[in-house]
């Protein structure tokens, strides 16, 4: 079985993936951990590993080709990523999300900055990937017609929505 998590910054993707991972006894693989690991490797932010990843298609080619190869070269597996609901032939898409507002809080929370910090740079890197999407792969991000199941993570804590997914794989 091979599952999707994806969602906008903020909207809960990695508490989500790591419970249902261990809940499903699936491989977790996070494409947002990748990106990160890319732009420590590179001294930069993830905001500054952002605009020159929108400068340089190859960036982001190389990181999609490598999700599209561990779902071709492994089972039960669970990639969480924003593109991979697009990418991955998956037996379940899911698309977590959240008011850009109360993301904004969590990332402020999670990696103790200010709202109004999380707010702007979350805003920004939202544009500059959906700007990648469509200028590399021609994805509109916001196209959810591709996930099997979308849930707003706003209304339900992480546990309550790992139930639902977990309903949505036994069906």
């Amino acid at each position: 079985m091979i599952i999707t998590i994806s969602g906008p910054p903020g909207s809960g993707k990695s508490t989500l993936s790591k419970i249902l991972s261990v809940r499903l006894g699936l491989e977790l693989v996070s494409m947002g951990d990748i990106f990160r690991k890319c732009a420590i490797e590179r001294c930069m932010s993830l905001e500054e590993f952002g605009q020159i990843a929108k400068c340089n298609e190859k960036i982001d080619r190389e990181i999609d080709e490598m999700q599209k190869k561990i779902a071709r070269e492994k089972d039960n597996i669970m990639i969480e990523g924003r593109l991979s609901g697009f990418l991955v032939d998956a037996d379940l898409r899911v698309w977590l999300k959240a008011p850009l507002e109360i993301r904004a809080k969590r990332i402020a929370k999670r990696e103790n900055k200010s709202e109004a910090m999380a707010l702007d740079e979350t805003s920004q890197r939202e544009e500059c990937e959906r700007e990648r999407y469509l200028k590399y792969y021609d994805i509109d991000i916001k196209d959810l017609s591709v996930y099997d199941l979308i849930i707003d993570s706003s209304k339900w804590n992480p546990e309550e929505i790992s139930e639902i997914v977990q309903k949505a794989v036994k069906n």
